[in-house]
């Protein structure tokens, strides 16, 4: 089990939470979905829904960092 990347946890609270948007389809959540990636690039967070997670995760791999394999 892996954890979230710091600044991607959901302990915000329901006046502070905006609906999530994926960084590459657009496709909006009003609510936090457990199948959508939360990257930090550059100190900004970037969502992207399942669907699009699934077509571009060999590019996702392809940016961690080595330790991590």
């Amino acid at each position: 089990m892996t954890s979230l990347p710091e600044g991607c946890d959901d302990s915000a609270s329901a006046a502070e939470r905006r609906p999530l948007t994926c960084a590459r389809c657009g496709t909006r959540a009003e609510d936090p979905q457990p199948t959508w990636t939360c990257s930090m690039e550059n100190g900004t967070r970037h969502y992207l829904c399942d669907n699009c997670s699934r077509e571009n995760l060999r590019a996702i791999e392809g940016r961690l960092d080595p330790t991590w394999w």
